[in-house]
C-alpha cells in the first residue's frame, strides 16, 4: 500500500489543521471574554497592571485552554469538515476513485499525530511554565479575596525522610506557623529521638524553622531518657513552607521531572494529596492519545451522506466530545476515593472510547 502523501493528502490534512485552529481561535476569543467579564471586577479591586493581565494571565492561559479542550475540538473538526465532505459527495468520489477507507484515514492520523505532538509538548514544556505565572496572578488578583479560607489545614502527618516522622495540629497560612508540630526518629523499629516544639515559625531568610518552647527527648537502651529543653531553636528539617501549600492545583505547574520527584516525595511521606500529582502525571499523557481516538470515531461517524445536513452530525460531535470530556473527570473521583489507581483511572476513558471507536469503524459504509 503505497502512503506517500498524495494530492488528496495534503487536501485532508489543510482542511483538518485549519479548521482545527479557525474553530480555537473562535472559542478562545468567547471564553476570554466570558473569563474577563467574570473578573474584572477583582481586576480593579485589586489594581491588576494592564500588563500583567494580558501577558501573565491571558497569554498564558490559553495554553492551558487549548490543551484542556483539545479532545473537543479534535472531534468538533472532524465532524464539521468530514461532513461537509461527505454532504458534497467528496467521500463518495475518492472511494469510487479506488482509494480504500483504511487508505482514506492516513491523513486524518497524520493530522491527529501532529495535534496529539502539539498537545504532548504543550503538557510537557509549556504549559507547566505558563501555569506557573497564571496561577501567581490568580492567587495575587483573583483568588486573593479567600485566600485565607483556601488552606485549611490540621492535624497533618509526613513522612520527611526514612525514619523520620512529623505531626503538626495546625498551620496557619497567615504566618506560616506550624503548631503542635512533633518529629520522631525511628530507628529499627524503635523510637530514639522525639522533638517537640509549641510553634515552629518558617523563616525564609535561612529556609528554616524557629522553635519555641521545644524539647527533645532521647531514648536510650538502657532506660535513661535524655532530656533537653529550650525557650527558642532554630533548625532546619526536611520539611519546607511549600509543602503546606501545595494543593490540586500546585501540581500543574510543576514539570515533568519535578513532578517525578514530587511523586517518589509524597509516597515516601505517605502524603494523601499524592493523588493530585498522579492524576496530573496521567493526564498529560492520556490527551494527547484521545486525538487518534476521537478522528476515528469522528470519521466513522460522518463519512455517510445524510439528509438534513450536517446538523444532526455537529450535534452528535459535540456530545460525544462533552461525555469524553465528563467520563475523565469523573474517573478522576476513583482516584479520589481510592477505588483505582491514577494510571488506570484516566486510561479508563480511552480504552472504553477505543472500544467505542473500533466498532464504529467496523461499521462505518465502505
Amino acid at each position: 500500500m503505497d502512503f506517500g502523501l498524495k494530492i488528496i493528502d495534503r487536501y485532508i490534512i489543510k482542511k483538518f489543521i485549519l479548521t482545527f485552529f479557525i474553530a480555537l481561535l473562535l472559542i478562545i476569543g468567547i471564553v476570554i471574554i466570558i473569563d474577563l467579564s467574570e473578573n474584572i471586577d477583582y481586576f480593579v479591586k485589586y489594581e491588576a497592571p494592564l500588563r500583567a493581565i494580558i501577558f501573565d494571565y491571558y497569554l498564558n492561559y490559553i495554553p492551558y485552554f487549548i490543551n484542556m479542550f483539545s479532545p473537543l475540538f479534535v472531534f468538533i473538526t472532524v465532524i464539521f469538515f468530514t461532513s461537509r465532505m461527505a454532504a458534497n459527495s467528496e467521500i463518495i468520489a475518492i472511494l469510487s476513485g479506488g482509494v480504500s477507507y483504511r487508505r482514506m484515514m492516513v491523513p486524518y492520523l497524520i493530522s491527529a499525530g501532529i495535534i496529539a505532538l502539539l498537545s504532548l509538548g504543550l503538557n510537557m514544556y509549556i504549559i507547566p511554565r505558563s501555569n506557573a505565572d497564571r496561577l501567581e496572578f490568580s492567587a495575587k488578583y483573583i483568588r486573593r479575596h479567600n485566600k485565607t479560607s483556601m488552606y485549611n489545614l490540621r492535624n497533618i502527618h509526613y513522612q520527611i525522610a526514612p525514619g523520620q516522622f512529623v505531626y503538626v495540629e495546625s498551620f496557619s497560612t497567615w504566618n506560616n506557623t506550624a503548631y503542635r508540630l512533633t518529629l520522631e526518629t525511628v530507628e529499627n523499629n524503635q523510637l530514639v529521638s522525639k522533638l517537640s516544639a509549641e510553634t515552629a515559625q518558617w523563616d525564609s531568610t535561612f529556609e528554616g524553622w524557629h522553635m519555641r518552647k521545644w524539647i527533645i527527648r532521647d531514648y536510650t537502651s538502657q532506660m535513661s531518657d535524655k532530656i533537653r529543653l529550650g525557650r527558642q531553636l532554630d533548625t532546619c528539617i526536611a520539611l519546607t513552607v511549600d509543602d503546606f501549600y501545595r494543593n490540586e492545583k500546585t501540581v500543574e505547574s510543576l514539570t515533568s521531572k519535578n513532578l517525578k520527584l514530587l511523586i517518589d516525595t509524597q509516597k515516601m511521606r505517605g502524603d494523601s494529596n499524592v493523588m493530585y500529582a498522579q492524576i496530573e502525571r496521567n493526564r498529560r499523557m492520556t490527551l494527547p492519545f484521545s486525538a487518534f481516538i476521537l478522528t476515528i470515531m469522528g470519521v466513522a461517524l460522518t463519512s455517510r451522506k445524510r439528509r438534513g445536513g450536517i446538523g444532526w452530525n455537529i450535534a452528535l460531535g459535540i456530545g460525544l466530545a462533552f461525555l469524553y470530556i465528563l467520563f475523565l473527570r469523573f474517573s478522576e473521583m476513583f482516584v479520589y476515593t481510592g477505588v483505582l489507581p491514577a494510571w488506570i483511572a484516566l486510561w479508563l476513558p480511552n480504552v472504553v472510547y477505543t472500544i467505542i471507536a473500533i466498532v464504529l469503524y467496523r461499521l462505518a459504509p465502505k
